[in-house]
């Protein structure tokens, strides 16, 4: 069967949270979180971490990840899973993980690999989920995707899509919140490309929706490239501020005192 690679890029430059990879959450780094999260899924061959910082190698060499060193000059995650995937010949399949999501599902990277080999008209696969709180789908920072009846993805966009007619958003919400859940998807960042695909991709010059976004897997839609989104019931929570890693922890501590509560209870 041909083999599938999950690759995780990493930066330390991070406009609103520098150094976030290597951030402490409940006593372990954000990243090493990502990293464990990806070995525990059973579709990947290997698990590779791809960095161009040696403060991050280095943390990711102590706990036992494979590392790649990868240019300076990428403007994207994209790209740099790009140049290590372009070496790793052995992989047909490549997973971009995002270094900033430290409760990504195992099984959801299993399914976006099992989507993958199992139809070959889709050269990309992504997720989405229903917002937990549809007033969160106003936010240009949370990018919403609308879907064809196959689950192939029609836009990506920042703003709140898809439109109601008479009324906006105020129309969608008297619509019902129920209804709000089917249609407003919150798009995760999580991708699965052929690799033909992927290598492809970061060679065509950026497009024009996707500098109007500023949404790279646009460039993938606007050259016509099936971009397939598996629709999950919920998704977990990216660390894009140092606000959101400490509710990710106060998250994580919650938890952790609950299931000790129930070990001795029982």
């Amino acid at each position: 069967m041909s083999k599938a690679v999950g690759i995780i890029p990493a930066r330390w430059r991070s406009t609103r949270f520098p150094g976030k990879p290597l951030h402490q959450i409940a006593g372990k780094p954000l990243l090493r979180r990502v990293w464990e999260q990806c070995q525990r899924a059973k579709k990947l061959d290997s698990v590779i971490i791809a960095t161009d910082d040696m403060r991050i190698a280095e943390a990711a060499f102590s706990w036992g990840a494979e590392v790649a060193l990868t240019s300076s000059k990428h403007r994207s995650g994209t790209e740099r899973v790009a140049e290590v995937a372009k070496k790793a010949g052995a992989f047909r399949y490549i997973v971009n993980i995002q270094g900033d999501e430290p409760l990504i599902s195992p099984q959801l990277i299993d399914a976006v690999v099992e989507k993958l080999r199992a139809d070959r008209s889709v050269h990309i696969v992504t997720a989405a989920h229903p917002f937990t709180n549809p007033q969160e789908a106003l936010s240009p920072h949370q990018v919403k995707v609308v879907v064809d009846l196959r689950g192939n993805a029609l836009y990506f966009s920042r703003a709140p899509i898809p439109f109601f007619r008479g009324g906006g958003f105020a129309a969608a919400k008297s619509a019902g919140r129920e209804q709000m859940r089917r249609l407003f998807l919150r798009h995760q960042g999580i991708y699965g490309f052929r690799r033909a695909t992927l290598l492809r991709i970061v060679r065509w010059r950026p497009s024009p929706l996707e500098l109007a976004e500023s949404l790279e897997q646009l460039r993938a839609l606007e050259n016509g490239v099936t971009v397939h989104v598996l629709i999950t019931a919920k998704g977990s929570p990216g660390v894009d501020t140092p606000r959101d890693a400490e509710a990710l922890e106060q998250q994580l501590r919650a938890s952790q005192l609950s299931r000790n509560k129930g070990r001795e209870a029982s």
